[in-house]
């Protein structure tokens, strides 16, 4: 990212609100744009073994380790969305998310993510020690 000269990153989430337009929604189609410049991204790779796009436990290693994904659910699953629910419960995709305890290595949170829809991050200082 520092490459690129970024300085904040913002992720749109609806899973707590439950808006349906949020960027994890629309993570398949920078997927697929990424694999038509970088032929080693590949869409398959972010599906579960069913084929199917999911963030709930059968979701795929590639999309939990992902950068789109670590945004929109960072500290989630520490969050209470609805009664009767487990926390991390995505009210959009109706699931459980399925990695809750991760730490960020290179983003920091920069903005309160209260109602957590608006994820902003900023870029960590790279330590300037070897």
């Amino acid at each position: 990212m520092k490459a690129l000269d970024v300085d904040y990153v913002l992720v749109i989430c609806g899973a707590m609100t439950g808006y349906a337009s949020d960027d994890i929604n629309k993570f398949l189609w920078m997927v697929r744009i990424g694999g038509g410049v970088f032929p080693d991204i590949r869409e398959d790779d972010y599906m579960s073994a069913d084929g199917d796009y999911r963030v709930d436990k059968p979701g795929s290693e590639t999309l939990f380790n992902s950068l789109m994904y670590k945004m929109c659910y960072y500290r989630f699953g520490e969050v209470q969305t609805e009664y009767s629910k487990p926390p991390g419960f995505d009210r959009v995709r109706g699931v459980e998310i399925g990695r809750k305890n991760f730490e960020l290595e290179v983003l920091e949170e920069a903005y309160p993510p209260e109602p957590w829809m608006v994820r902003i991050y900023r870029v960590k200082k790279e330590d300037n020690r070897n």
